[in-house]
């Protein structure tokens, strides 16, 4: 009688969380373009990949690329798209395994990343991407890019070791390590049916994503548009939106490379690389930001009241800066603003 009762106990939790998660799964369908613009698709390796397109093709090409984490995708760059598409074409992929591009239950990888970042950035400066997507161009136009946190590093590789054509290189906090080492435990955790899917629910609840986004994100807490909570919310509830955090989260997205000595050889190779960094940031402190700036001797611009995210909080200020660097090619003396 106890084993019974024990086993239809269990078999009552698993089906609480079964119902529990089935209540909090979203439809990808119903999901909003991160940018409020139309998405287009770029087919990659198997993938389905989302990007927005916004500017006239015939302006300088400008590459937004987001950063990785639990809920990253191209929205992360809402704040500042209108206004740098008046004067720039701008490509803003959602990455494979994030926002809109498929999300299959694979091992996602640094590799993977930095092997995509390097495809879709030829395959932009060859004209086969955005614009009429048909015509590949006689000479390669190389991009300005701008990244963020680890896809900052991954981008660093990318052009410094994949040849990936850039025209000049803006960089938001980049690291190559978000967490210490590697643990197959927690990315078994999550990955797991039933259980990794709660796992995942727990750590991307609304509550969860506005304390992340108020601790390192932004400055403080009430800096976070509720707006930002609510979409990273949406896109953390979609079919498979588990797998590539999963990797995140157990540190198998770190980059084995020296991110210093990589920023070092693309600035040896004449392309401009600035490193942008916040004043306020813990995770990734200011003293990394000017390490890491004086070991590859390039510029670094310090936004002092800012965070990892100081285009999402500060938009004026990120462009301002970006405009400053895109139009002096990054030549100008570090600065704080």
């Amino acid at each position: 009688m106890k084993l019974r009762n024990a086993l239809l106990g269990a078999a009552g939790a698993v089906g609480a969380v079964a119902g529990g998660n089935a209540l909090l799964r979203g439809d990808a369908d119903e999901l909003e373009p991160p940018l409020g613009r139309p998405l287009a698709t770029y087919r990659w390796r198997g993938f389905d990949v989302a990007y927005t397109e916004a500017g006239d093709p015939a302006d300088p090409t400008l590459v937004l690329l987001h950063g990785v984490n639990a809920a990253g995708s191209s929205h992360e760059f809402r704040y500042v798209v209108d206004d740098l598409a008046e004067n720039h074409h701008v490509l803003a992929p959602d990455l494979p395994g994030f926002g809109h591009s498929d999300r299959p239950p694979l091992l996602y990888s640094a590799t993977l990343y930095v092997t995509f970042v390097a495809d879709f950035l030829r395959d932009v400066a060859e004209g086969t991407v955005g614009g009429d997507g048909a015509a590949p161009r006689d000479e390669p136009e190389p991009p300005a890019v701008v990244a963020s946190s680890l896809v900052a590093a991954y981008t660093a590789a990318a052009v410094a070791e994949k040849g990936a054509p850039v025209r000049q290189l803006f960089l938001v906090s980049p690291t190559a390590s978000a967490f210490p080492g590697r643990s197959p435990a927690i990315r078994s955790l999550l990955r797991a049916p039933l259980v990794g899917e709660a796992v995942h629910n727990l750590i991307s609840s609304e509550a969860s994503i506005r304390y992340f986004l108020g601790d390192h994100g932004f400055s403080s807490p009430a800096a976070v548009p509720e707006e930002w909570v609510a979409y990273d919310y949406a896109t953390t509830h979609v079919p498979g939106a588990r797998y590539a955090p999963a990797s995140f989260l157990s540190g198998f997205l770190n980059l084995d490379a020296d991110l210093g000595a990589l920023l070092g050889e693309i600035r040896e190779s004449g392309t401009p690389v600035t490193v942008c960094w916040g004043g306020v940031s813990e995770v990734t402190p200011l003293s990394q930001g000017r390490e890491l700036a004086e070991r590859a001797d390039v510029k670094l611009v310090v936004l002092e009241d800012a965070d990892l995210l100081p285009h999402g909080e500060f938009p004026e200020a990120f462009l301002s800066v970006l405009r400053g660097e895109l139009t002096d090619g990054g030549r100008a003396v570090d600065a704080s603003v």
